[in-house]
Parts: C-alpha cells; structure tokens; sequence
C-alpha cells in the first residue's frame, strides 16, 4: 500500500506546524465561502437592478426628446403663420375685409397747443374692379343643394347681408340638415 509519511525537516517542518490540520480547516472556510457568494450575488442584484433604472430613464429621455422634437415644430409653424399674417400687405387684405379705409393726412398737437398739419378725412377708395375672394366661387366647395355656408366663415352671395338687409335680421340663418 502505501508508506507513511516521512517526518518533514527544515522549512518544510516549519511550514506544517503553522498550518492548521486539514479536519477543521473545511468547516471553518465554509462561512467565509457563504459570505463571499452572497456579496457576489448581491453584487450582481444591485448591478441588474441599476442598468434596468438606467435603461427605462433612457427610454423616457428619448420619449422627452421626440416630444420636445414635435413641440418645436409644432412653435415653428405657428411663428410662420403668424409672421405671415402680420406681414404689411396681408394686415392690409385684412383690414379691407373688415371694412377699414387707409387714415388721411394726420395733424398732430403741440406742447403749446397749436396744431401742426391739416388733418383730412379718411375716405374709402372705389372698389377695384377684381373680384373680391370672399365672392369668388369655392373651387373645393360642392355644388349640392344643401345651401351650407363656405368652411371659411364669409357669407355667401346668395345669402342677404343683415347689415344691409332689415328683412334678414328677422329670418332665421339657413341650415343645412343633419346640423
């Protein structure tokens, strides 16, 4: 079988002595094993439960950009319409729908109180002799009987005006059926 051991001289014998036996060092290690697994395990929790946090943040910062994104667009092309409709000659189409005429000559009062300037009266021009778009016809509106009026608001030329017509005040406005 198999021959004892010879007694270890030198170093060797040294060495044995501080080692422990080999019976209580397996019990001994078994916690510190635990130990060890459980902080790596843990570990690994703590580092799946951080990169899930960080991966639903990122998807919520893209849903912020992609709304900021919209929200933008959706400024510029209001910035556009109004620019547009601030612009000098469609404030003045504007006022000449609404029936304003261009001012006369201004005067204007001095600190002393004597009037500088000869002012004149506002009067309206003659009317052009282009048709007008509010009584031009629709190209997109349909030509069927239901009498409505045009998607834009303006009242039609068929329909009498109630600011000249006396009678069309006391008659009720046309509907269309199914309104």
């Amino acid at each position: 079988m198999s021959r004892p051991a010879a007694p270890l001289k030198g170093r060797a014998a040294r060495l044995a002595r501080l080692m422990p036996s080999t019976g209580p060092s397996t019990a001994a290690r078994t916690p510190f094993v635990l130990l060890v697994v459980l902080l790596l395990g843990g570990g690994l929790i703590t580092l799946l439960l951080l990169n899930s946090a960080l991966n639903e943040g990122s998807f919520r910062l893209s849903e912020l950009k992609r709304d900021t994104t919209e929200l933008t667009d959706e400024q510029q092309a209001l910035q556009r319409d109004v620019d547009s409709r601030s612009q000098p000659d469609a404030l003045e189409r504007r006022a000449r729908e609404l029936g304003m005429v261009p001012g006369g000559s201004p005067a204007f009062l001095n600190p002393d109180g004597t009037v500088r300037g000869n002012p004149t009266e506002a009067t309206a021009p003659p009317p052009s002799p282009t048709p007008s778009p509010s009584a031009a016809p629709d190209p997109g509106a349909s030509d069927g009987p239901s009498g409505s009026a045009s998607p834009s608001g303006s009242v039609s030329a068929t329909e009498p005006d109630p600011a000249t017509d006396p009678a069309a005040e006391s008659s009720p406005p046309p509907t269309s059926p199914g309104r």
